[in-house]
């Protein structure tokens, strides 16, 4: 699934301010494991997030996604690593505004040309997997910050991505939707099979999952098996 070996990420390279950011990175992620890569502000993990998701290159070493080599991509195959195979959840939601739930959720099977039946039924089985399909037809305004997570985790998923990439999902959110979040990360993970890879500074979320990857000055320094177990299941 997610293979890096020596990954490192430098930026100012041959200038006076040449920063080393990641310092040699290997991390191994099989398909439908549920991590967390935990770390503070400055540790790299936003940077380590970036290059697992396509977003950015490595300066040095090799990251195989799903057995393909995306250092040497160009960004227009970068582009399609990210759209096919990696499913992004962020602190910010970016739903669309005065779109409902359903057509935010069925924007991207409209940009890879999916038919509009094949669309909808999609997005309506997507939304119904994370407890809103009652609300399918609400606006953004119209839903609580929790409710607007779930629209967005349900808009990463109708791709079928390989990956679901989730940073900092719950950062927005009281202590309880937080959870709830959680939950529905698990049933993901659990029941639609799929690999998630939370992005967070909050330990205590992260040991609701299987597996903590803690990241410190451009180092992994600690990978730990937890159990896992959500807060509401």
């Amino acid at each position: 699934m997610i293979n890096m070996s020596d990954i490192v990420k430098k930026y100012f390279i041959g200038t006076e301010n040449e920063i080393t950011v990641l310092k040699g990175v290997g991390l191994n992620i099989q398909d439908g494991e549920f991590v967390a890569i935990v770390g503070q502000s400055g540790s790299g993990k936003s940077t380590l997030m970036n290059i697992i998701g396509a977003l950015d290159r490595p300066t040095e070493g090799q990251y195989l996604l799903d057995g393909t080599a995306i250092e040497d991509m160009d960004d227009g195959k970068l582009s399609d690593v990210r759209n096919q195979k990696i499913g992004f959840v962020f602190q910010n939601f970016y739903l669309i505004p005065r779109t409902s739930a359903l057509t935010n959720v069925e924007m991207p099977l409209l940009y890879r040309g999916v038919g509009k039946k094949a669309r909808h039924d999609r997005a309506v089985k997507m939304l119904e997997l994370v407890e809103m399909g009652e609300r399918m037809h609400h606006m953004p305004n119209e839903l609580s910050g929790g409710q607007q997570q779930r629209v967005a985790i349900a808009r990463a998923l109708v791709n079928e991505p390989s990956v679901i990439l989730a940073d900092e999902p719950t950062g927005a959110l009281d202590t309880k939707t937080g959870n709830h979040i959680m939950d529905i990360f698990t049933k993901i993970n659990r029941e639609e099979k799929r690999t998630v890879v939370l992005i967070t500074h909050n330990n205590q979320l992260a040991q609701l999952t299987d597996r903590v990857i803690t990241i410190s000055d451009g180092e992994i320094i600690s990978d730990i098996k937890t159990g896992g177990g959500a807060a509401n299941l």
